[in-house]
C-alpha cells in the first residue's frame, strides 16, 4: 500500500503467508495468479517489504484453509510499542463466552447512549429473555 512504511509485523505475516504456502505446496506464481498479481509482489509480501491488504490475507486464508486469524496470532507489536487502539487490553471473545461479551456490550451502551435508548434496549433484551424461557 503506496506511503504506509512497513514494520516487523508485516514482516511477521509475510513469513507466515510463505510458509502457509510452502505446507500447501503451492508456487509463488500460482498464488499471485489468483491474486491478479505478478509473483514478484507476493514475494514483496511475504518479505515485508509490501503491506499485504486485507482482502488479499483473506482470499489467500481461504485458498489454503487457514484462518485469518492464523496470520496475527503472535504477532508483535509494531516499531511505535503500541498495544493498538483500546484503552484496555482486548480479551479474546472465548475468554469471557457470552456472558463477557453481554458485560462488554451493556458497559458500551451504558457510557455511549442516553436514558431513553438505554431503556428501550433494556426492553428488547426482556423480551428475548422471555421468548428464551419458553
Amino acid at each position: 500500500m503506496a506511503g504506509q512504511k512497513t514494520d516487523q509485523r508485516d514482516v511477521y505475516i509475510g513469513q507466515r503467508i510463505a510458509e502457509q504456502r510452502r505446507k500447501a505446496s503451492l508456487t509463488q506464481r500460482r498464488v499471485a495468479q489468483s491474486f491478479g498479481m505478478s509473483a514478484a509482489q507476493l514475494q514483496k509480501y511475504e518479505k515485508g517489504t509490501n503491506r499485504i491488504s486485507a482482502v488479499h490475507l483473506d482470499i489467500f486464508s481461504r485458498m489454503i484453509g487457514v484462518p485469518m486469524e492464523y496470520f496475527f496470532r503472535g504477532m508483535p507489536n509494531g516499531d511505535e510499542g503500541q498495544d493498538g487502539f483500546a484503552e484496555d487490553a482486548q480479551v479474546p471473545y472465548a475468554e469471557g463466552g457470552l456472558t463477557g461479551l453481554a458485560d462488554l456490550v451493556g458497559r458500551h451502551i451504558n457510557e455511549s447512549f442516553p436514558d431513553e435508548t438505554r431503556r428501550d434496549i433494556a426492553a428488547a433484551v426482556h423480551v428475548l429473555e422471555r421468548r428464551l424461557r419458553g
